[in-house]
C-alpha cells in the first residue's frame, strides 16, 4: 500500500460528478493517497463539503462548479486544473444521470438530457483534457461507464443509448490514441451500485424506483479507479454480477433483455405510485448527496454470490424452457 501511495502522491486528479455517489467515493479514496484533487459538479455546497473531508484525509483540493453538458465549462475545468498544479495526471469522467419510463411517455427533452450528460459530457471531458495530455505526452482518462454499456435497460432507452454510445466512443478513442503510448483510456463497468443516483432519477414510470440486487458499495468502484490510475487497464469489471450480465447478454441477447423487461414489469405492479419527475436532470438537488443510497445488502462482497447464482440458474432455466417451446 505504501508503494501505491507514493506513486499517486502529488498527482493531479480531476473528478466530475464528485458531489455524491461514486464520484464522492472516488474523491475520498484518492484523497488518502496525498493527491491534488480537482472536484467538479453542479452543487457548490455539496462540493465544498466533500472538499473539506478530502482535506482532512490529506489531499489538496480545488473545487470548480461545472455542468458537464456545457463544452466551455469543461474547457474551463481543464484549464483551472492545469493552472492550479501545472499538470493533469488523471481525468475521471464520472458524472451521470438516469431516467426511466416508457419511451413514448417520456418527453424527448428528458432523453436528450440523459444523452447530453452521459455521452456528450464524457466526450466534452476527453476533448478538454486531451490537448493537455498530448502536450505532456502522458495522462489517464477513466470512464465510469457501467454494465449498461453492454446490457440494454428496458424503460431506460435514452440511458441505454447513452451508455452504448459511450462504450463505442471510448473504443474508437483508444484506437486513435494508440500512437500515444503514455496516454491511456480506462473503462469501468460496475454492476448496480448503492448510490443516491436512482433517487435523483427522472422518473416517468409512475412508480417508485429501486435497484434490483445484487447492489454493490460504490467504494468498490472508487478502489477500481485508484487501481487503474496506478496501473492502467483498458477494461475493468466491478463486481461478479457485471461479468455475468455481460456474458448473459452476449450469449442470450434476446432472452436476457426479455427477462429484464419482465422483471421490471412485475415490480411496477407492486411498486408505490408517484408523480412524474425530471429529478436532477436539469437542475441540481439538495437531497441524497452522500456516497451511498441506502440500497445495499448487508454483508461482505461474497454475500452477493447467492443472488448471482440464483440469477444464473433462473436465466439458464428460462433459456432451456424457451428453447424447448421454439422447437
Amino acid at each position: 500500500m505504501a508503494t501505491k501511495q507514493i506513486k499517486l502522491q502529488d498527482k493531479t486528479i480531476v473528478i466530475t460528478g464528485a458531489s455524491s455517489g461514486a464520484g464522492r467515493a472516488a474523491a475520498f479514496e484518492f484523497a488518502q493517497h496525498g493527491t491534488n484533487l480537482v472536484l467538479a459538479a453542479r452543487n457548490k455546497n455539496a462540493l465544498e463539503e466533500v472538499a473539506e473531508e478530502c482535506r482532512d484525509l490529506g489531499a489538496q483540493v480545488l473545487t470548480v462548479v461545472t455542468d458537464v453538458t456545457d463544452t466551455k465549462a469543461m474547457i474551463n475545468l481543464a484549464n483551472e486544473a492545469q493552472i492550479w498544479q501545472n499538470k493533469i495526471d488523471v481525468w475521471v469522467n464520472n458524472a451521470g444521470v438516469l431516467a426511466a419510463g416508457d419511451f413514448d411517455h417520456t418527453p424527448m427533452e428528458i432523453h436528450e438530457q440523459v444523452i447530453q450528460t452521459n455521452l456528450l459530457g464524457y466526450m466534452n471531458g476527453a476533448h478538454a483534457v486531451l490537448p493537455i495530455f498530448k502536450a505532456q505526452q502522458a495522462g489517464i482518462i477513466i470512464n465510469n461507464i457501467s454494465i449498461g454499456g453492454f446490457l440494454p435497460v428496458p424503460y431506460g432507452a435514452g440511458y441505454t443509448a447513452s451508455k452504448f454510445g459511450l462504450r463505442g466512443f471510448s473504443e474508437a478513442l483508444k484506437a486513435e490514441l494508440a500512437v500515444w503510448p503514455q496516454i491511456f483510456v480506462c473503462d469501468l463497468f460496475p454492476a448496480f451500485l448503492d448510490t443516491p443516483g436512482i433517487q435523483h432519477a427522472g422518473n416517468y414510470t409512475g412508480k417508485s424506483l429501486k435497484p434490483a440486487p445484487p447492489v454493490y458499495d460504490p467504494k468498490r468502484v472508487a478502489e477500481a479507479m485508484v487501481k487503474v490510475a496506478n496501473d492502467p487497464q483498458s477494461n475493468t469489471y466491478v463486481g461478479s454480477a457485471s461479468l455475468l450480465l455481460k456474458f448473459s447478454h452476449a450469449l442470450f441477447p434476446e432472452l436476457t433483455t426479455k427477462i429484464t423487461g419482465m422483471v421490471m414489469r412485475k415490480y411496477f405492479k407492486i411498486a408505490k405510485d408517484i408523480a412524474p419527475t425530471s429529478g436532477n436532470l436539469f437542475n441540481t438537488v439538495d437531497y441524497g448527496m452522500s456516497t451511498n443510497g441506502g440500497w445495499g445488502i448487508p454483508g461482505k462482497p461474497k454475500a452477493h454470490r447467492k443472488f448471482i447464482a440464483a440469477g444464473l440458474a433462473a436465466g439458464l432455466a428460462a433459456g432451456f424452457i424457451l428453447t424447448g417451446f421454439r422447437k
